[in-house]
Order: C-alpha cells, then sequence, then structure tokens
C-alpha cells in the first residue's frame, strides 16, 4: 500500500509529460488537436481535461482549428522587418486569392540570417514569391540560409577519428577536475547571462540529491539570434561532447537537449551524430568501457519565447505550462522534478571541449584586449553578409561589421543592438566597443544572447523599438501582472497615434520602471529597454525618432 502511495505522484509526472509529447506527435501528424483527439487523450492519461486545455492553449505550437492545406508564416520581428524592402508585401500580395493557402504573421523564425524570414508548411524558404509557389508545389530545395561556419578555432578536431578525444581524457582524470578546469579557464554561460560555468557545475555537483540532470538549452528565440542553430546544424557532435562532460562532472546519467520546434533539421542533424556517438562507444552504457554511462534524449519545444527562460523550460518538461518559477530555488539544486539539474545553452557546451583538449591557457590566449575566449555571434539587420562570426573576444564591434562586409549598399550605420532584441540601443560610436560582457554593460547595454543587429540610416528608430516591445508583448506568458498588462499599454500608446508626445513618453518610461523591478523573469525586465534606449540615445535624431509609422501586427 505504502509503495503504490509513493509512486503516484511520479506516476501523475510522467502522464504529464507523455501528455506534452502525444500533442506534438499529434500535431506532427495531424496538423491540429481536434477537441475529439483531447477528450480522449485526456481519458487515456487519466489527465483532467482542463489540464489537457491549458496545455493546448498555452503553447504557439499547437492548432487548434485545422488549418487550409497549406501555411504561410511570414516572421514580423525586428531582423526581418530591417530586411523587408517590400517584398513580404508582394508575397501577401501573390498568395491572398489562393484559397488554399492561410498566411500568417509570425514570432521569430530563427532564420534572421535569411531575413524577411518565411516557411511553407514549417520548412524555411525565400520570401520571394515565386519560391514560395515552388515550395507549394514541391519543386523547390530547403533554404537553409547561413553556409557552414568556417573557422580554425571552432572545432578542435581535426580529423574526424580525433572526435571525443577530451572525452577520452576526462575519463581517465577524477570528474571533479572538470568543473575547475573550466572555472580556471574563465569560460562562461553564452547564453545570455555570463555566469561563470565551471562555478554552475561545481554547485550541481555537489548536490547530494540524485538523480541529476544535464539540459542543453537550444530554444533560441529572440529576434536576431540563430547562432546555436548554425552550431547544431555544423557542430553537433561538440555539443554532445560537451554534455557527456557536463554529465561526467556533475554525476548524472541523463542528457535531455530542449530544442525550438522550428529547428528540424537541425534536430535530425544532431539525432544523426547521436547514433555516430553510441556506435562508437562514446554514448550509452558503459562509455569507452569505462564505469560512467550516460544518454541524451531530444525534446522539442512546443514552442514560445518564454522557454528559453530556464525554469519555464523544466515546467514544460514535467507537463505544465512555462511559466517561469519564482527563484530560489534555483535549477542547480532544485530543477527538474525538484532534482539537481544543470542547464548550459546549445554555446558554451560547444566551447568546453576544445578547453579540456587544448587546456585553460588555450582558451585564455583565444581573446583579446584582457578577454578571454571566443564567441559566435550572429549578425543581422542592414549588413552586406548576416551570418554567424566566430571572433575572439574583445574584438571590437566595428571589427565584427567589417567581417559582415560592412553596411548593405555603404548605408550609413546609425544604431546597433549588440546582444539581441532584448538588449539596448546605442549610438554608431560604439563600434570601438568590445565584444565583452562588463564593457557592453558599462556602456548601457549588454551581451545578452550574443546577436549583434546593425541599424542603417532610413530606417524609423522608433519603429524598431516599438517592433521589439511589440515582440515581449507578443511572447509574454501573462503569468505576472506587471509584463502582461504594462506590456500591451506600451505598444497601444505608440499605435493609437503613432507619435511619443512627452506625456506618453513619462508613462512608457514609468512602465518601464515598475516592468524591470516586479515583472518575475528578465522578459518582462527587459520588454521596454530597448524602447527606453532609443529615448535616451537618440533624442537629438531625426524627428523619425518621435514618430512612427508601426502598425498593429496580428497576434
Amino acid at each position: 500500500m505504502s509503495n503504490s502511495s509513493s509512486d503516484k505522484p511520479r506516476k501523475t509526472l510522467d502522464n504529464y509529460r507523455e501528455l506534452i509529447q502525444r500533442l506534438l506527435d499529434e500535431q506532427h501528424q495531424s496538423r491540429w488537436l481536434s477537441d475529439e483527439f483531447l477528450n480522449g487523450i485526456a481519458v487515456e492519461l487519466k489527465v483532467p481535461l482542463h489540464r489537457v486545455e491549458s496545455i493546448a492553449s498555452f503553447y504557439t505550437h499547437f492548432e487548434r482549428t485545422c488549418p487550409k492545406s497549406h501555411v504561410v508564416r511570414i516572421c514580423r520581428d525586428l531582423s526581418c522587418k530591417l530586411a523587408d524592402k517590400g517584398q513580404i508585401k508582394e508575397l501577401k500580395d501573390t498568395l491572398k486569392n489562393h484559397s488554399d493557402i492561410e498566411i500568417r504573421d509570425a514570432s521569430c523564425l530563427g532564420r534572421c540570417d535569411s531575413a524577411p524570414a518565411v516557411t511553407v508548411d514549417n520548412v524555411p524558404t525565400s520570401a520571394k514569391s515565386n519560391s514560395v509557389l515552388s515550395r507549394i508545389s514541391g519543386s523547390e530545395d530547403l533554404h537553409l540560409g547561413t553556409s557552414y561556419i568556417s573557422h580554425k578555432n571552432a572545432d578542435p578536431y581535426t580529423k574526424l577519428k580525433s572526435r571525443y578525444g577530451a572525452l577520452r581524457k576526462a575519463l581517465a582524470d577524477s570528474p571533479e577536475m572538470l568543473p575547475l578546469v573550466l572555472e580556471e579557464a574563465g569560460l562562461r554561460g553564452m547564453g545570455g547571462a555570463g555566469f561563470p560555468t565551471g562555478k554552475k557545475w561545481g554547485i550541481v555537483r555537489s548536490q547530494e540529491q540524485e538523480p541529476k540532470y544535464v539540459i542543453c538549452n537550444a530554444d533560441e528565440s529572440e529576434p536576431g539570434t540563430f547562432k546555436d542553430r548554425q552550431i547544431l546544424y555544423d557542430f553537433s557532435h561538440l555539443v554532445i561532447e560537451g554534455m557527456i562532460l557536463a554529465g561526467y562532472a556533475i554525476g548524472s546519467n541523463k542528457g535531455i537537449l530542449f530544442i525550438r520546434h522550428e529547428y528540424e533539421y537541425e534536430k535530425q542533424r544532431f539525432e544523426a551524430a547521436l547514433d555516430q556517438a553510441r556506435k562508437i562507444g562514446a554514448l550509452g552504457r558503459n562509455i569507452f568501457d569505462s564505469n560512467f554511462s550516460f544518454d541524451i534524449e531530444v525534446f522539442v519545444s512546443p514552442g514560445g519565447y518564454i522557454l528559453g527562460e530556464e525554469s519555464a523550460l523544466l515546467e514544460c518538461l514535467e507537463g505544465r505550462r512555462g511559466e517561469p518559477r519564482n527563484k530560489p530555488p534555483f535549477p542547480g539544486t532544485s530543477g527538474l522534478y525538484g532534482l539537481p539539474t544543470l542547464i548550459n545553452n546549445v554555446e558554451t557546451l560547444a566551447h568546453v571541449p576544445g578547453i579540456v583538449v587544448n587546456g585553460r591557457d588555450w582558451w585564455k590566449n583565444l581573446g583579446r584586449n584582457d578577454c578571454y575566449g571566443q564567441k559566435f555571434i550572429s549578425v543581422s539587420g542592414d549588413v552586406e553578409m548576416p551570418g554567424v562570426f566566430l571572433v575572439p573576444m574583445g574584438t571590437t564591434l566595428g571589427e565584427l561589421l567589417d567581417r559582415a562586409g560592412g553596411m548593405r549598399n555603404g548605408t550609413e550605420l546609425i544604431a546597433l543592438a549588440p546582444g539581441g532584441a532584448s538588449s539596448n540601443f546605442l549610438p554608431n560610436t560604439a563600434l570601438d566597443l568590445s565584444i565583452d560582457f562588463d564593457v557592453l554593460l558599462k556602456a548601457g547595454s549588454m551581451l545578452g544572447s550574443g546577436a549583434v543587429l546593425f541599424v542603417g540610416a532610413g530606417q524609423n528608430l522608433l519603429d524598431a523599438a516599438v517592433n521589439v516591445a511589440a515582440f515581449f508583448r507578443n511572447e509574454s506568458c501573462g503569468k505576472c501582472v506587471p509584463c502582461r498588462v504594462g506590456t500591451e499599454k506600451a505598444v497601444d500608446l505608440l499605435e493609437s497615434s503613432g507619435v511619443l508626445r512627452e506625456s506618453k513618453e513619462t508613462v512608457i518610461r514609468d512602465l518601464h520602471e515598475t516592468l524591470r523591478q516586479t515583472s518575475i523573469c528578465g522578459l518582462g525586465q527587459i520588454a521596454l529597454g530597448p524602447l527606453v534606449s532609443v529615448l535616451d540615445n537618440f533624442s537629438e535624431s531625426t524627428d523619425a525618432t518621435r514618430s512612427s509609422s508601426y502598425a498593429k501586427d496580428e497576434r
């Protein structure tokens, strides 16, 4: 009797976890979730129907009505807005008379290097009308965007047979050494917060509760950010090895890749790399004939920017709505199912094997100007060659712009966001600043998600800033009132007339301060920051800074 009672909570958790997986499977097979299916799955899994409905209505990937034969999704967010030179209007005009095609505006599709980004039935393609129609007819090949990341320091292995050398080396040493090596190397989290990686690994290792989990967060969904997508496509084996090393370091046998559903082709590359790792004995039971066992499963996100926040990600994995948790406790001590959990993003884990193979001094010496290491940077906006670039930490933003071919058509740079759409806009004088956590923070912005958006003359900066605020409004989970109401109010103030008068500016600044201090998670805390930064840094700019042509997006 006691055993049955103790098993009940865990069985309920397993049913909730299976619920999301079953909904994902049905969405993939049938393209929508019918009432009949939801009623049936509630009975089968013994989950209350209201719980099933709450999950199905929360996640953006789930459709509750049967779509038309084809769905064309068009990104409405910042990188794509900057790149759109009339292609989207032309595309919509071309498609509007096709009764079997549904046109939808969408949040960032993770293809900012191919902006304006478009998918046809979830397959990425060009925004050109003929390409979309060809994709619908099945006659166009896949359009992926950025080419292979080519750089001598991107991959520590020069030959296929030498892969997983870091893992072999680590298995010959004590696991407690790995956190120390990473801490001494100075590796910091590359997902935005910049927390010391070795310290985080050490915290999870020190916990006595078991089992422990390793989660790779591949849910980058912020406008301008797509580096993790390209790393997964080009260097899946590094991410896998980084996860295995993390498991060995903290005493975990279980890893999970949490990947956004828009990254289907990257997921396929990752799963192929998993199979290769298992075949050579680098993954699974008794890795390389050691006593250490570790395996990795892939979990596809059911959609939503908020799932990039680590505690919202955990809520999703546990079969709940992806709403951020109050902290503390933090995932390192109480994560998945309340157990110690290490969460790192794709790039952070991909850097680990190189440090283990080449040593801490190698990593330190890669940097410049007193910075350690290197950084993958997503570059988009008004540049000649959008893409992913691997640069030494300490590289200036001006040098990065040169790597991207300079401004498109020689356009004058007027502003840049150095850390993705959530970072504050800086003037063109910021080109002298280094790509460095502390330098950019001191300048009033942040390195953030590792994405730099360059804005050229002719763009309306207020439009750009309102577009960012609208993104955060659209992606707010709604859990806390300041974020849910504040972002809506700020965007409505500009949608109503398109002019930012002094009285409205005061309200927006007050809203920003309220959200910054009272929102539960980072989304609300930074949602209006870019908008306020335009008011702060470009007050003497053109009249366009105070006048917006912004039109309300569909949501």
